[in-house]
């Protein structure tokens, strides 16, 4: 176990290090100044030189690269330059609201796929196994911006249930929050629980093929009582599996929606520091993203080898 560990933290390791390249990379070859974004068009160029300067952006991009890696080591994510305020409070006043979103997101998820998934597999080949796939395969296909905004059609304009966009705040108690957060959560939960009821419904018919379900519904066993004491534990493995990957995707998946509904969140932080050239946060932001999603990866791996220890065998 420990060999494996060491291997897994090491590509961990590995994969953060080429993440922070490939994004400094990116941002360094966008078009545009900070410096003369933030002092307007028709500033002096003595006062943009003078401004860059101030912000170092007249330095190599290898020195510059150094700086901002070691300053997340230490936890210094440096000052923003549209908000002149340190980074990681922006941050984490924005996460404040991202992963309680995300966390919302994959609970509708889980409840939702795990629902569906044992209905078909335990209607297979009937007209209820048939429709839900049918409308699985159509959630699939649905872009979750797309369906947020019917979200906001029905149930912010027509029925006026919710509002159509912006955060109450927590300081309005947790039902108004989690309130404004029911309805883009849900449009994130759509996709995913999509693809997880089909990999559910896979997982429950593969083993249910086994010869333990056979002996136990020979010994008297009921079909519900077969299905939830034996069926579905041993499903579970691959379910989980794709439950962190998929939570790791809600929270790179909250950009967009969050712009769809106006959330103060780390995504709609991430687009406003894009309009203002304001690298710092952009970069931070995005590297905080691929983060969460490696180290739920690495999570994944090794919640699967202790579920299954064949596979701690065969990587070692």
């Amino acid at each position: 176990m420990g060999l494996f560990l060491f291997k897994r933290f090491s590509t961990l390791l590995a994969t953060l290090m080429g993440a922070s390249v490939v994004i400094f990379l990116v941002l360094e070859i966008l078009p545009g100044n900070a410096a003369q974004i933030l002092m307007g068009p028709d500033a002096a160029p003595e006062a943009v030189q003078a401004l860059a300067l101030k912000l170092g952006l007249d330095a190599p991009p290898l020195e510059r690269y150094w700086q901002w890696v070691s300053g997340l080591l230490a936890g210094n994510l440096g000052i923003s330059y549209s908000y002149s305020t340190p980074v990681l409070g922006l941050v984490l006043e924005r996460l404040a609201l991202t992963v309680p979103l995300a966390l919302m997101a994959m609970l509708l998820t889980t409840v939702l796929a795990l629902v569906t998934g044992i209905y078909a597999a335990s209607h297979h080949n009937r007209l209820g196994d048939v429709g839900t796939m049918g409308l699985a395969q159509i959630g699939i296909a649905v872009p979750n911006f797309w369906f947020a905004i019917l979200l906001i059609l029905l149930f912010s304009v027509q029925l006026q249930w919710f509002s159509a966009g912006g955060f109450a705040g927590w300081d309005e108690g947790l039902a108004q929050g989690l309130k404004s957060l029911l309805l883009p959560a849900l449009s994130l939960a759509v996709v995913q629980a999509a693809i997880l009821a089909r990999i559910t419904r896979s997982a429950l018919l593969e083993v249910l093929r086994e010869d333990f379900v056979r002996t136990a519904r020979a010994k008297g066993l009921s079909q519900r009582a077969t299905l939830w004491g034996h069926v579905l534990r041993n499903a579970m493995i691959p379910v989980i599996t794709v439950m962190g990957l998929q939570f790791a995707n809600l929270l790179a998946g909250t950009i967009v929606v969050e712009n769809v509904f106006y959330l103060p969140g780390l995504g709609r932080l991430i687009f406003q520091a894009i309009s203002n050239r304001d690298l710092i946060v952009v970069r931070n932001c995005v590297m905080l993203l691929a983060a969460m999603v490696i180290v739920v990866n690495f999570v994944v791996d090794v919640l699967y080898a202790v579920i299954d220890p064949r596979v701690k065998a065969s990587d070692i």
